[in-house]
């Protein structure tokens, strides 16, 4: 079974990008989005292995959304 990652970037073709390298690996992109706030959407409700987040964007930043993701991954549910 494929690990699966979740590709954020406010770039679309960098999205693109991190898909067509990630094409021929081991690794299944299970979801892409443009912001901070639909990572920890996406994040919730897909549950990836692996996120590539971009450090620069609009209203929540990379770093400020892996300190949420992390946050959250220790709190008991």
């Amino acid at each position: 079974m494929p690990k699966k990652i979740l590709v954020v970037d406010d770039s679309r073709i960098a999205q693109l990008q991190l898909q067509k390298i990630l094409a021929d690996s081991d690794y299944e992109v299970v979801g892409c989005c443009q912001s901070g706030e639909e990572a920890l959407e996406l994040y919730d409700k897909l549950s990836p292995d692996l996120v590539t987040m971009d450090i620069l964007m609009p209203k929540i930043d990379g770093f400020g959304v892996c300190e949420l993701i992390r946050r959250s991954s220790q709190t008991p549910k």
